[in-house]
């Protein structure tokens, strides 16, 4: 809940309203107010040198842990998971008549998750989460865990498309009690285990914004949780797809974020293998068939010998199509959006 001097504050800084950093001095101007947090109040701010996010907040203990987490990130220079951290002071507000803490950060354009898939398509589903898996696993590494991890939380920017997170706000020190939490995204709620904050508690989230992005909306669990997490899982053609790796999130059975994305992969190559076999399947041979094809290779065997080998090379330029066009499917996966 957001005590009374974050909600006054938030009445109070309109836009205009400029924030001048008590220790490094910079001057921020606030032109719209962009969310409000368990801790603090995001703004778009106009600095010396284009637009940032910038957050504000009387919990200055909660301000410093968001900054280091912050740092965390920066830290990733392969992988940009959150905005990247450019300043963090103190300040007095004249107009609230209040002390405040506050950071400043990359301001991320794009739309949210769910409505990024609601407009390019579900098929977009697996590989930002391949993306998101990729961003968990380096913050998992450097002893951080998400925590509050749900659609309002992620943006989608490019092109080329990539998942970016908006507010670090839940991340908690690996071992330690999960300090922020949204109840259809919590593995606690569900009955799966508890919110000790390890990398097994931010993949259950995973696979609930999975479940989330298909079905568009959250819903309340019923007296059997796992059983309707499994009939929703099952009864849907995207999810089933991925079902194997959805339970073992959903279990706790992934030690790293690294081992779910390899399943996510491999369901993937799967699912292409599947859907190419479909759309080729093998003619049945009837009687009239094979007496025709008897046909054909008498004629050209006594005629046209040379065209038996056009045939070979036409079957085998089939062939490396279909290979080339998976090849490069996965390459896009990996190399350009991982």
């Amino acid at each position: 809940m957001m005590n009374d001097a974050l909600t006054s504050l938030a009445c109070n800084l309109k836009p205009g309203t400029t924030i001048k950093g008590k220790w490094n001095g910079n001057s921020y101007t606030l032109r719209k107010q962009l969310g409000k947090g368990a801790n603090g109040i995001v703004y778009l701010a106009e600095a010396s040198d284009g637009h940032v996010a910038l957050k504000v907040s009387d919990d200055s203990l909660s301000i410093t842990s968001e900054v280091n987490v912050l740092k965390s990130f920066s830290k990733a220079q392969s992988v940009t998971m959150g905005p990247s951290f450019f300043d963090t002071d103190d300040a007095y507000i004249p107009s609230a008549n209040t002390k405040v803490s506050f950071y400043a950060m990359e301001y991320i354009k794009g739309p949210l998750l769910l409505n990024y898939v609601n407009d390019k398509g579900a098929e977009w589903i697996p590989v930002l989460m391949i993306q998101l898996l990729s961003s968990l696993s380096v913050l998992h590494q450097q002893g951080w865990i998400f925590g509050d991890l749900k659609p309002d939380n992620l943006i989608v920017t490019g092109p080329p498309a990539r998942i970016r997170c908006i507010d670090v706000g839940g991340t908690t020190k690996e071992g330690r009690a999960i300090k922020e939490y949204t109840e259809f995204y919590d593995r606690g709620y569900w009955g799966y285990g508890t919110r000790k904050a390890e990398p097994s508690y931010d993949l259950f989230a995973v696979a609930m914004i999975m479940i989330n992005s298909v079905h568009k909306k959250e819903f309340k669990k019923t007296n059997q949780p796992k059983e309707q997490l499994r009939s929703l899982i099952e009864g849907h053609p995207l999810l089933k797809k991925y079902k194997k790796v959805l339970f073992s999130a959903l279990n706790g059975d992934y030690q790293t974020a690294d081992e779910m994305k390899k399943d996510m992969l491999d369901a993937g190559q799967k699912a292409v293998q599947r859907k190419q076999a479909v759309k080729t399947p093998p003619q049945p041979v009837t009687r009239q068939r094979q007496q025709k094809l008897r046909q054909g290779k008498v004629t050209k065997t006594r005629y046209t010998p040379k065209q038996k080998p056009a045939k070979s090379g036409g079957l085998f330029e089939t062939t490396l199509i279909v290979i080339s066009v998976l090849a490069l499917y996965f390459a896009y996966i990996i190399f350009f959006l991982i």
